[in-house]
């Protein structure tokens, strides 16, 4: 019987990515999105999956997820919640509605995700892992025009080691990845977005991101699905707790 593995925001960029590599390593991949479509499209080009929609904002959808994983898989190996979203201003221009709407994707979003993950591996009896998508942002404050996400992206890491604290006890790993400057739709609005902000032209921002990378060159979604499958595997059987930088030495800690 295959492994079954969850991926919420997989309808495009990196988390299609995630369920790729997953698939890859002949895992059942249940490939979620807000964008049911989205989902769907993923799904289709994957050996094992299926679609489903989920609002990671929403506690009752990631529960239904897990029920439906339960009911008809009847085993939960790995849950990925990479869903998030950004929007670039400036500080003082940063709304109430842009900071909930962000925090409560990037980070509520994960908290409820793995609240529901961790109720049903604790449920199977199963010695489960449960990655969750930060950001080189989540490491330092010095990121223009996103001082929201970069909360909410400390808030996963500092999360990602309490669920790891408390569900060590179970058997469950619980890691984070920290991924930099990656190539998807969402970077493409960011370059245009900071491009703005700065006066200047989406190459020009783009040429500065790529000498910020010393391996010198935009990261790929692949990158960071390669390290997920890694976590997601027996080699990584005593790593917990960790924020794994994905970013080609973007930030080095």
């Amino acid at each position: 019987m295959k492994k079954v593995a969850v991926v919420t925001g997989a309808g495009s960029g990196i988390g299609a990515a995630i369920a790729r590599e997953l698939s890859k390593r002949e895992f059942h991949v249940v490939v979620t999105d807000l964008n049911l479509a989205a989902a769907e499209s993923t799904a289709k080009g994957l050996v094992s999956a299926r679609a489903m929609k989920l609002d990671v904002t929403v506690a009752a959808d990631s529960i239904a997820v897990a029920d439906s994983i339960i009911a008809n898989e009847g085993r939960l190996d790995v849950w990925v919640s990479n869903a998030g979203v950004s929007k670039m201003a400036r500080f003082t221009e940063i709304t109430e509605e842009m900071f909930d709407f962000t925090v409560g994707i990037n980070l509520k979003g994960v908290f409820l995700a793995g609240q529901a993950a961790a109720s049903a591996m604790i449920k199977l009896g199963t010695s489960g892992v449960i990655i969750n998508t930060a950001s080189m942002a989540g490491k330092q404050g010095k990121v223009p025009f996103l001082s929201d996400y970069v909360a909410s992206k400390f808030g996963v890491i500092g999360l990602t080691q309490a669920m790891a604290f408390e569900l060590a006890a179970h058997g469950i790993r619980v890691n984070s990845v920290c991924p930099g400057y990656v190539a998807t739709p969402m970077q493409v609005r960011e370059l245009a977005w900071e491009a703005e902000l700065r006066g200047a032209s989406a190459d020009e921002v783009k040429r500065l991101w790529i000498a910020d990378t010393p391996m010198g060159r935009l990261e790929e979604p692949a990158d960071v699905a390669k390290v997920v499958g890694f976590l997601s595997s027996e080699d990584a059987a005593f790593i917990t707790g960790e924020a794994i930088a994905v970013n080609g030495g973007a930030f080095m800690d």
